[in-house]
């Protein structure tokens, strides 16, 4: 059940308003997705004034792209862009009330051939702070920045905007997304579902940390019903644990479950992880104008109650068919194909900056009971963030072998007191992130698709200017960086790998592998894809859909040669429990 909320509430992306033309200041966010690590609140010129900078920079660009691509005014653009946008969630309402503060001036500055940079920084949404380089997307007008700038200050001075600007404490407080707010607060900081009425960790409703998170309850109104727990009294009146398994078979007299499930080495699936394991994603076609419809933004409430993550279609617990791009294969389903009494079992408990330490806390969501719950498979994978960060001396604030090591082993004693017997733990090595840089840097942007003018390696340097970059180490035109940066990473999973060759623990044992991108690469390329295509493009720096499920794939492959035990044995009536019962209620 939902307890009251208190305290700030904690990382949400900034880009869920950017990309609404929502560029007010955002007092009440602490970090970013994109930007990996947390970062202090209200700075001078830190990640906060730097995410509103960006949110500014992207919107205008969108804007003034529009209007070229359809050949009409700024004012038409804005509002081609408003009508776009789902009227779920007030977000068309909210996007024309943003527009009517900020769409005189853009329209007047955007008149005058004035840059997204040009614009933001002359309307106060970037700042340059005394002896800060003056940050900026695209390349300065050939009268310089500051220049630019001071000709369209002259242009606004007399605008109520800067009034406005700063009189507008938080995009929270428009009454239209109050509610929402309250919402998206709440799942930030427990990670929990916000509809669970009975208090089981478990949720009937889909995002806000409901089922596309964690196993579908079946029964909200009692808390000893939830994906995962071993049958009670072999489910012979009701489905205890959700899988679609109940009743007694009439031909004998013996219950289902009893049947095909009694011997089938039952397991769950879950996932301590990052973002990365979230499986965040911006659909490209929200800043590419050639592709920008009614249609591209239909998922818009779905992205922004899930934190723009998508676990429902990620590489661990994935169930529903992609509408992102690529396809759908997770560790799930594949487990759940070897064995249909695992339906439903599964827990995706990753965050948006998710690192060794922060998981730490997050990692208290899990829902396991080791008297009443079957064993689970849990995918430890935080593959970047103990190395990533946006900060200008980003080496200083990596994590070291012995903070990895002293983190991993809590996290993996709080296990040991929750987990079932017979559990499995299997530690994921980090990413080699020179493979961003390698494959993106020459290339354009979705944002620089129209005119060719905006590259990977100016959007890198541009979140660098900002501080807001999700890792300053690998997104760097510095190589000695970006060498150090994977050295760093090699040392920590080497840690992990030390660990799981020397430590045991009473209720599961411990598996190490490397994050198989290499493996992931060659497959793609057997299939005739490039390797910059196993990048997301937004960012430039998630795993896209195609890298989720060829990793899921590869993964599988491993375990089913090296430790087919974990995976449990196949279940010789699947195809009966499929004739008896079908999709068992689906997902």
């Amino acid at each position: 059940m939902r307890s009251r909320m208190r305290g700030s509430w904690q990382v949400f992306p900034p880009l869920f308003f950017s990309l609404l033309l929502l560029m007010l200041p955002l007092k009440d966010i602490s970090t970013s997705p994109l930007s990996g690590r947390a970062q202090p609140t209200l700075v001078s010129g830190g990640s906060d004034n730097g995410h509103i900078c960006l949110g500014c920079v992207l919107v205008v660009s969108v804007i003034e792209q529009l209007a070229m691509f359809h050949n009409c005014t700024a004012k038409e653009a804005i509002e081609r862009l408003c009508n776009y946008l789902p009227e779920i969630l007030n977000l068309q309402g909210v996007c024309y009330l943003v527009a009517e503060l900020y769409g005189p001036e853009l329209i007047k500055l955007l008149k005058y051939k004035m840059n997204a940079d040009v614009v933001c920084h002359s309307i106060k949404l970037c700042k340059q702070n005394a002896g800060q380089p003056f940050c900026h997307l695209y390349p300065p007008p050939k009268m310089g920045l500051n220049k630019a700038v001071r000709k369209a200050n002259r242009i606004v001075r007399t605008s109520k905007v800067l009034k406005n600007t700063a009189d507008f404490s938080s995009i929270c407080a428009l009454p239209l997304l109050v509610k929402l707010c309250e919402k998206i607060k709440y799942v930030i900081q427990n990670k929990l579902p916000y509809e669970d009425f009975d208090g089981d960790k478990f949720s009937a409703f889909p995002t806000l940390r409901g089922y596309h998170w964690r196993g579908k309850d079946c029964n909200e109104g009692k808390a000893i019903v939830y994906p995962g727990r071993r049958p009670d009294n072999w489910d012979v009146e009701r489905d205890s644990n959700c899988n679609g398994i109940w009743g007694v078979d009439p031909k004998d007299g013996i219950p289902y479950e009893k049947k095909f499930c009694k011997d089938a080495e039952s397991k769950g699936i879950i996932l301590l992880g990052d973002s990365a394991g979230a499986h965040f994603h911006i659909p490209p076609e929200w800043m590419t104008v050639a592709q920008m419809s009614l249609k591209s933004f239909s998922d818009l409430p779905v992205a922004l109650t899930n934190e723009l993550d998508w676990p429902h279609f990620s590489g661990t617990t994935g169930f529903l068919n992609s509408t992102i791009g690529g396809w759908t294969d997770s560790l799930y389903l594949r487990l759940r194909r070897r064995n249909r009494c695992n339906h439903r079992d599964f827990q995706n408990i990753s965050k948006n900056g998710g690192s060794s330490k922060n998981l730490l806390d997050l990692m208290k969501s899990l829902a396991r009971n080791q008297l009443l719950d079957n064993p689970a498979i849990v995918i430890y994978a935080s593959i970047g963030n103990d190395v990533c960060n946006g900060r200008p001396d980003t080496v200083a604030h990596m994590t070291t072998p012995s903070q990895m090591h002293s983190n991993v082993m809590q996290t993996l004693q709080y296990l040991n007191s929750q987990l079932p017997k017979g559990s499995h733990v299997i530690l994921t090595g980090l990413v080699d992130g020179r493979f961003l840089w390698d494959q993106l840097h020459r290339r354009y942007h979705p944002l620089g698709q129209l005119n060719k003018d905006i590259t990977y390696e100016q959007v890198y340097s541009f979140l660098s200017c900002l501080q807001i970059s999700p890792c300053n180490g690998w997104m760097s035109s510095n190589e000695t960086l970006r060498n150090l940066t994977s050295e760093r990473a090699l040392q920590l999973s080497n840690v992990l790998k030390d660990i799981a060759r020397s430590e045991m623990f009473a209720n599961f044992d411990v598996f190490y592998m490397d994050f198989p991108l290499g493996k992931i690469a060659d497959e793609w390329h057997k299939l005739g894809g490039e390797s910059w295509q196993l990048i997301e493009p937004a960012d430039g720096f998630h795993p896209s859909q195609i890298t989720s499920a060829l990793g899921a794939l590869i993964i599988w492959q491993k375990a089913l040669s090296e430790w087919p035990h974990v995976l449990g044995k196949e279940n010789p009536f699947n195809s009966q429990i499929e004739d008896v019962f079908k999709d068992q209620g689906g997902h």
